[in-house]
């Protein structure tokens, strides 16, 4: 049974990869194409956190029906990855069709909870239903009067998810405002880590998604925990935003939220971000290329100390598209800086050659994403 449920971890996760390389590529061939969508069927949380501003205790969950729609008009704009978000996402009595229906369009399917509602069998079923990410955010060792997402409390569902999980788990952890023990991001990191999952840190942030700078204590976990990360392709070693956060310094950047990000709330409007909501407010069913194409040119004056990481990391995609050589050779000095022994490996210059390196990139592209496929499994 052990055996059985390696290989097949194993295989979710060469498909995974392979839908995510398929992802890249389409960003890099459609300029304004929308990659990335954070999808709310429920504002209902159970959970009353103080910093949160997402959630309430009353609503009731969009309508199954409804949701499969959104799901459908997110792919017709060709959105890549399509994230579950609340709220608490696991209170909708239909979410297990909804990650069915992302998955059904080869989109990536990501979930984002607290985990109190987890149960080998609520793994298994999300097994079954095809979900590739989920993401927990644990803000400390102990619960306090600020939060109960507690490493203590959900230590239990963490060990069932290392045994039962076939698709990647992300821990996430928060420095900067209100945050009174900075030390326990650490140790969430480090335990992360030691179950066999994914671990980051973000920078916490005020109601309008502005963050500030750090104080030196948590500043130097925060660069202990990114000197965890290993992998070469991760964000961790291409973190200037986050770096020039900590620091208290203004970002330079265009950020394309409302064309390459899209937040859908649970009224079915289009907004910016989780934090920027009525900006631009325009219902999903009426979202057309020509709004996605002026939200892209749109300069946003939220932006240079914006705090919300993933509407950053997708805007990356576009550094790379822009200046590919560039952002290749910050990304490798990044990585080095990090590990003086790193040697680039085989696959990585593999993918700068096919799709940077050579005149018959474009067509390489094209025929890149024709080969990888749906990726419906």
């Amino acid at each position: 049974m052990l055996i059985s449920h390696v290989l097949r971890t194993k295989a979710r996760a060469v498909n995974r990869r392979r839908r995510e390389v398929k992802m890249f590529a389409r960003a890099m061939q459609h300029r304004t194409q929308p990659i990335v969508a954070q999808i709310v069927p429920i504002r209902r949380c159970n959970l009353a956190c103080t910093y949160c501003n997402e959630f309430d205790h009353s609503s009731d969950p969009v309508p199954l029906p409804e949701m499969l729609a959104r799901i459908d008009r997110l792919a017709a704009l060709g959105v890549s990855v399509i994230t579950i978000s609340g709220g608490e996402p696991l209170l909708h009595p239909g979410l297990d069709d909804i990650v069915r229906r992302i998955r059904s369009h080869g989109v990536l399917a990501t979930l984002i909870s607290n985990g109190y509602l987890l149960s080998p069998a609520r793994i298994r079923a999300l097994n079954d239903c095809g979900l590739d990410y989920l993401q927990i955010s644990i803000d400390n060792v102990r619960p306090d009067d600020v939060s109960l997402k507690s490493l203590g409390v959900l230590e239990r569902k963490l060990e069932w998810l290392a045994s039962e999980s076939r698709f990647s788990v992300t821990i996430n952890s928060v420095l900067g405002i209100g945050v009174r023990h900075p030390e326990d991001a650490l140790a969430i990191a480090r335990r992360a880590r030691a179950l066999g999952f994914h671990s980051t840190v973000g920078i916490a942030h005020d109601g309008a998604g502005q963050s500030r700078a750090l104080p030196e204590d948590q500043a130097s976990v925060y660069r202990q925990i990114r000197r965890l990360e290993n992998g070469v392709f991760s964000f961790a070693h291409y973190d200037r935003f986050q770096e020039n956060l900590v620091r208290g310094l203004a970002n330079e950047w265009h950020c394309r939220a409302g064309a390459r990000f899209l937040y859908i709330c649970e009224d079915g409007l289009v907004h910016w971000c989780s934090q920027q909501r009525g900006h631009p407010g325009i219902p999903l069913a009426d979202y057309t290329r020509e709004d996605v194409d002026r939200q892209y040119a749109l300069d946003k004056a939220c932006a240079p100390f914006c705090g919300i990481s993933c509407v950053q990391q997708t805007a990356m995609l576009d550094e790379v598209r822009a200046d590919p050589h560039g952002m290749l050779k910050d990304l490798l000095a990044r990585r080095r800086a990090s590990d003086p022994d790193f040697r680039i490996p085989a696959l990585l210059r593999l993918i700068a050659w096919t799709f940077l390196d050579n005149p018959l990139a474009a067509r390489l592209q094209r025929i890149a994403v024709r080969l990888l496929g749906s990726g419906s499994v």
